[in-house]
């Protein structure tokens, strides 16, 4: 069994020379070799490879699972080719190297830099490390802004493509956009339908009822299904509205809506309007300018949309068949609020179709089921007795003497040794024992000490759980801090059977 974990990073980014050097096989077989050249018995190397990530932020998986290894000490070295292979921010890599890596005693290796945390303890490597540091920022941020530059240039041309086209279109064998007429005339539909009076939802409702894929439905027919699309087997008003607003219909190249919030980083934010990038009849049309422009007017004047109004369930109640939201819809004035399922009711196969359940039944079946799970946590005999903690504790406090014992009678047994009282066989085997006994007692104290810690955080939960099941047994119907505190969400079916996830798990209960 290995007694010492070294873990070889490895990381290529899409920005990065395709130099053999720089391959993740060649930092593979650098890095075992190294690592097995370590003067160091029963050496564990394991990998962790990030192939495509860039080093300017540290969101990437294998580096994330590094990271976690380290911190439940599972890792003992890190080994990587140089520093710019860990991240190229100077800050983040010397937190990490100097800050992180020390507290949980791992030793950092970077081979190429000649760098060894264990020939370093106390300082930072140096002036020389810390150029290296620096230079790997200014390189990923120059080679970053140049291939901004590059892409920047190619949109103001109209050259640059992202890969991806909308609904209506599809690439031509020179990667050229170009009108999908299997699908078309669907989208020319939609305008027609909205610009003719018919609102959103009907036309989601036409399309559905009409058998018509959706633009999701329709990739993934045409091999391009890049995330799971079972949620988007109906229309939407959204992709209507989606569709609607897309200047892409009246032949416009539309680039640079969005940028990074800050070199390296993912956030995106939307940039003013005046900075769009924007080439008129770039494209073929799918609709005239004149249809596109009354569409956007008719958006315009249409009314806003009422506030929507708080209640107890307000973005928690959810459709068990389908998993969608289920809208809550009220009669005259405001009266007699139900919960409908209306993601399906245009298909009378659907297990949900006209699934519905007024507000008050919902909010009293959710209340009923609170105070049932409330009576029975209350009723649980000493659900306030701790796992004896306190006898728990008093032999932690055993195990540290014994542990303290042990090696004071080492420490007498080597004086005796050199004191010339016992023999140097006599001595290695009653030496051997006593460490087996000590490394016996530090495991019973390891484990005792975890279940002493969980038994303290049980007791904790215990007393929380007992507080709040008797806080409902003083209320008369649901109410807002109680949904707050106990509901994440509540799935309906349409026999009115429901399921609660619960945000504290011990208040966990399937109930019919």
């Amino acid at each position: 069994m290995a007694d010492y974990t070294a873990a070889i990073y490895l990381r290529l980014s899409v920005d990065d020379a395709r130099s053999e050097s720089m391959s993740i096989e060649s930092q593979r077989i650098l890095l075992t070799r190294y690592a097995e050249n370590l003067p160091i018995q029963n050496i564990k190397i394991i990998e962790y490879v990030d192939n495509g990530y860039t080093g300017l932020n540290f969101e990437r998986p294998a580096v994330q699972r590094l990271l976690s290894d380290v911190q439940t000490n599972k890792v003992n070295c890190i080994l990587v080719k140089d520093f710019s292979r860990f991240g190229r921010t100077s800050i983040e890599v010397e937190y990490f190297t100097q800050q992180v890596f020390p507290l949980f005693n791992v030793r950092f290796i970077s081979v190429s830099d000649a760098y060894d945390s264990d020939e370093h303890k106390g300082d930072t490597g140096g002036m020389d490390i810390s150029f290296k540091y620096l230079m790997n920022e200014y390189y990923s941020r120059d080679i970053s802004i140049k291939t901004k530059t590059a892409k920047y240039i190619k949109m103001k041309n109209g050259e640059y493509s992202t890969g991806k086209y909308p609904y209506g279109y599809k690439f031509d064998e020179n990667k050229n956009l170009i009108i999908d007429e299997d699908v078309a005339d669907n989208v020319r539909q939609i305008f027609k339908l909205y610009i003719g009076g018919t609102n959103k939802t009907q036309i989601a409702n036409i399309l559905s009822k009409n058998g018509l894929p959706t633009p999701a439905q329709y990739k993934a027919q045409n091999g391009l299904n890049s995330y799971d699309i079972s949620r988007c087997k109906y229309w939407k008003a959204s992709t209507i509205n989606d569709i609607l607003s897309n200047e892409i219909y009246m032949g416009t190249y539309i680039m640079c809506k969005r940028k990074s919030a800050d070199v390296g980083s993912k956030l995106q934010v939307r940039r003013d309007k005046s900075e769009w990038i924007k080439i008129p009849n770039r494209y073929p049309a799918i609709v005239t300018e004149d249809i596109f422009l009354k569409a956007q007017a008719l958006k315009r004047s249409s009314s806003p949309k009422p506030k929507s109004l708080d209640y107890l369930l307000r973005k928690k109640v959810i459709c068990g068949c389908c998993e969608h939201s289920m809208d809550r819809k009220t009669g005259r004035k405001g009266r007699n609020p139900i919960f409908r399922c209306k993601y399906t009711q245009y298909d009378e196969n659907a297990p949900c179709y006209k699934s519905r359940i007024s507000e008050k039944d919902l909010e009293n079946l959710i209340f009923s089921v609170i105070k049932k799970q409330a009576e029975i946590i209350t009723n649980i005999p000493d659900i306030l007795k701790a796992e004896n903690i306190q006898i728990r504790s008093d032999k932690l406090i055993e195990i540290q003497k014994s542990i303290t014992a042990l090696n004071q009678r080492k420490l007498d047994l080597y004086e005796q040794y050199v004191q010339g009282n016992i023999t140097q066989t006599d001595f290695k085997k009653k030496n051997d024992c006593l460490n087996a006994e000590i490394k016996k007692q530090k495991q019973q104290y390891k484990v005792l000490k975890q279940l002493h810690e969980q038994a303290i955080t049980d007791d904790s939960n215990n007393k929380q759980l007992l507080k709040i099941a008797s806080n409902v047994k003083e209320e008369t119907s649901l109410t807002k801090s109680l949904v707050d505190a106990l509901i994440n969400k509540v799935k309906v079916y349409p026999d009115n059977h429901i399921e609660i996830d619960w945000r504290i798990k011990d208040f966990n209960l399937s109930f019919e």
